[in-house]
């Protein structure tokens, strides 16, 4: 094996990103080191790149939503071996904060995101905790299970935990890319009905009806509030999810609820939240507004064997594979929303 490997390096200052051979990383104890097949290009990357995201480190190598398998072990696991194909955890706890200290481990309050506080998978190699893996099971592509991590896990939790979604539940989202498309699938499949979609983009509308959406609405159409009224029967929406996290969606996802309906927002921008109505307003409906970041490692677990019961379609979620060589393509790709993206993938070794 050579001692150095391809790597993408961002550096904060200049915010700008190089193609780097770096020595391979060797691993710890408890850790392995996994040989990356294939890494997510994320949202959440470009907002490190661009300072929405401020940079914990001066230098590092992005990428978190990876699959690939175990390459060495470092001293003390045994619970692993060699040739094993894994999904690493986006982060790790601090062992710091008072949750930390306390032993609560999956709700610590400074989690350490892969990526942007330690080295991702933008690379060939990277390192990982072996206490964070999860194990694809042979029946899933190496391609959906890197996606698991994040892009499919995060809109898991937003329904499943945060919005607590349940058969029968009137479910809108607003926001119909990589998260929102995905919340529709995961919306349906915990009993969502109808499952409603919301974007401006006539694509995206069309793919998320295929997908799963029972109505898809433009949200810009003047006639929304009313189109929502027939589409529910007039009971309108119970979980409403704004996977772009803006004041107009945000807006649209409050007007929208039944009473005693809550928002879930996912997206992320930084913008101020404006509800558009009035306190009293909304009290007396008794409406809910809950943020929602991230997910449980157990999540990307449960998630693998969904695929592996063929229970989640993810064929349509990978967009595009790019060279880690030509990854700038791939970012300006995704920012330009060439293809109408979904999920586009690195692969380092191409």
């Amino acid at each position: 094996m050579s001692e150095v490997m391809l790597a993408e390096r961002f550096y904060a200052d200049g915010k700008r990103i190089a193609l780097e051979e770096v020595p391979i990383p060797e691993p710890g104890p408890g850790q392995v080191r996994i040989k990356v097949e294939y890494c997510g290009i994320c949202h959440s990357d470009i907002s490190l790149m661009n300072g929405t995201f401020p940079a914990p480190l001066p230098v590092v190598t992005q990428g978190h939503e990876a699959s690939g398998t175990i390459e060495k072990l470092g001293p003390g696991v045994t619970e692993w071996q060699v040739g094993d194909r894994v999904i690493p955890a986006a982060g790790r706890p601090c062992l710091k904060c008072r949750r930390c200290r306390r032993g609560d481990f999956p709700n610590c309050l400074n989690l350490q995101l892969m990526a942007f506080a330690y080295d991702g998978a933008w690379a060939q190699y990277t390192i990982a905790s072996s206490m964070g893996l999860t194990r694809v099971p042979d029946e899933v592509d190496m391609r959906q299970a890197a996606i698991l991590a994040d892009a499919v896990s995060t809109p898991f939790g937003a329904v499943v935990r945060t919005g607590k979604v349940h058969p029968g539940n009137a479910v809108g989202v607003w926001g119909l890319g990589g998260v929102g498309t995905h919340i529709v699938q995961l919306a349906r499949l915990a009993g969502g009905v109808p499952v409603i979609g919301f974007d401006v983009d006539d694509f995206a509308l069309e793919r998320a009806k295929k997908l799963g959406a029972d109505h898809v609405f433009r949200s810009d159409d003047p006639d929304l509030l009313a189109k929502v009224t027939e589409a529910t029967g007039g009971r309108m929406i119970d979980v409403a999810f704004d996977a772009v996290g803006i004041r107009s969606t945000l807006r649209q996802a409050v007007a929208s609820l039944d009473h005693s309906g809550r928002v879930v927002v996912v997206g992320m921008s930084a913008q101020e939240v404006a509800l558009g109505t009035s306190v009293t307003e909304f009290n007396l409906a008794e409406k809910q507004i809950l943020g929602h970041t991230g997910y449980k490692n157990q999540d990307i677990s449960m998630l693998a064997e969904m695929l592996r019961y063929g229970r989640l379609d993810l064929t349509q979620s990978v967009s595009e594979v790019v060279p880690l060589r030509e990854i700038q393509t791939g970012l300006d790709h995704l920012e330009g929303k060439v293809g109408h993206p979904i999920r586009i993938l690195v692969d380092p070794w191409a």
